[in-house]
């Protein structure tokens, strides 16, 4: 396919503007002004229309096909969502309007809207407290922190130096950790696929500032030891802080707060169908049990005795501001939304059928693809392709040939203590014919690895391009139009 460069022919256009019938305002610095004319492309305005609308074709999404991508949650995000944002009164909004105490009246109606979702988002939590603040899940992990070393700070917890993780979690996980400046316990992961709680008790001292959990884990198995690990970690004054990243799998079934958990951060693209991020917007709230409510970020809107909405710009101990005015609000806009829509009942079947879909793709390719931990799955489910790497097919040629197949590949070698991982989540949008295509495909994938393995060391043979250079292209990227 052409580059838009290689369409352009000079001096053709696409739009003919009227002349000017007022004098061009001149800049203030001449200094300003261009040199030479930009290096755009010259199309028509039919040349322009085809090369997006071909270039659309070449993206994979959910609006095209399976995404079963394990532990980012991938679901559909219904168009409805979309066009509520889109509302001339929302997507019309100044930014500055927040800044400014015209603003503050003027913008009642969409602070109630905000200061709603932080509600129904504590309501689902079991949370105190929540801040829309974080544009991220990572920034929201990071948030929580933040707030989990300012509260050991403002007691003078002064011996509070490590932070307990499972050796399944979140690559973000030890990066937080780091990035506030504490060190790392990895807990090991046990048989039964959870982290090894004799070895967390043994870990778990005075110097423990945090446990953080993903419950489910990134193995999709819930842990049975929640309770007591959250117990264990309050005797050492320490907080523990949930992952949200796999909350789809209990939604509206049961709260962090109720498993004993202080802080918790959100991913709305994860859980409540905003759009995944690839780079933003996104948006990633975090809540808080009472005593944490004073560390939040700048920026949560409060309600006073007059009924009257604002923004909290001053808190004594609050962590500071983590983005302008109050996150992207277009993005939790969609996720209140949804909420609303779905509500209580709605919510509820989110989980059961997220369940119900990863528990219906692990029973139909336990067969096929070894289940590391013999345990039921969650919201995911992860297999190995380790019988089929002894045929010389690893887990990346099974992913070529799905997309071979018109599927999207689900996550692979991760978590990283599963060999040849297939981390697999197929979410509540998705009906049983198009599991059932996918998991006709993955048998099909092992039946070939067995009889044929070339075939799958090729795969995928319907494109121009079957196997890139992968350590190359990294290495030697080459960003750049050559031919401007």
């Amino acid at each position: 396919m052409e580059l838009i460069f290689e369409l352009s022919t000079k001096n053709r256009k696409g739009l003919k503007l009227p002349k000017l019938d007022i004098s061009p305002a001149a800049l203030p610095d001449k200094s300003l002004l261009r040199k030479e004319e930009a290096k755009l492309p010259q199309v028509g305005e039919l040349e322009l229309v085809r090369h997006y609308t071909n270039l659309s074709k070449l993206n994979y999404s959910l609006d095209s096909n399976f995404y079963p991508l394990g532990s980012c949650t991938m679901k559909y995000n219904p168009k409805v969502l979309e066009s509520i944002a889109e509302l001339d009164g929302f997507s019309n909004l100044c930014p500055n309007l927040f800044l400014s105490q015209a603003g503050l009246k003027y913008l009642q109606e969409v602070f109630s809207l905000l200061f709603k979702l932080q509600e129904l988002l504590a309501q689902l939590t079991g949370m105190d407290k929540v801040s829309l603040q974080p544009l991220a899940g990572a920034q929201g992990e990071l948030a929580g922190m933040l707030i989990a070393k300012a509260y050991h700070q403002r007691k003078n917890n002064k011996k509070k130096k490590y932070v307990i993780v499972p050796d399944s979690s979140h690559g973000t996980n030890p990066a937080s950790v780091a990035m506030v400046g504490y060190q790392l316990i990895a807990i090991p992961t046990g048989s039964d696929g959870q982290m090894d709680f004799d070895l967390f008790k043994e870990k778990m001292t005075e110097e423990v500032a945090a446990v953080v959990m993903t419950c489910p884990n990134t193995l999709g198995i819930f842990n049975t030891e929640v309770k007591k690990i959250c117990k264990l970690a309050h005797s050492k004054d320490a907080i523990t802080y949930y992952d949200g990243a796999n909350l789809n799998a209990i939604l509206g079934k049961v709260k962090p707060a109720q498993l004993g958990f202080d802080i918790v951060h959100l991913n709305l693209h994860k859980t409540f169908a905003t759009p995944h991020g690839g780079g933003g917007p996104g948006a990633g709230p975090v809540g808080v049990v009472e005593k944490l409510s004073q560390f939040l970020p700048q920026g949560s809107i409060d309600k006073d005795k007059n009924g009257e909405f604002m923004p909290r710009t001053e808190a004594e101990n609050s962590i500071g501001r983590l983005a302008p005015f109050f996150g992207n609000f277009s993005v939790l806009l969609k996720a209140l939304a949804y909420i609303l829509i779905l509500g209580k009942e709605g919510l509820e079947k989110v989980s059961s059928f997220s369940v119900l879909n990863a528990n219906y793709i692990h029973q139909a390719l336990k067969n096929f693809y070894p289940v590391p931990f013999k345990r039921r799955s969650m919201h995911e489910v992860v297999l190995s392709a380790a019988k089929q790497k002894k045929k010389g097919v690893t887990a990346l040629d099974i992913a070529k040939f799905l997309i071979q197949e018109g599927v999207h590949p689900p996550t692979i070698y991760f978590p990283l203590i599963v060999e040849e991982a297939l981390m697999i989540e197929p979410t509540e949008t998705e009906n049983k014919k198009t599991l059932d295509n996918f998991i006709k495909i993955m048998i099909k994938a092992a039946k070939l690895a067995k009889e044929n393995p070339q075939l799958l060391k090729q795969a995928p043979s319907n494109f121009i391009f079957s196997r890139f250079d992968e350590v190359k292209a990294a290495r030697s990227r080459n960003l750049n139009y050559n031919s401007l």
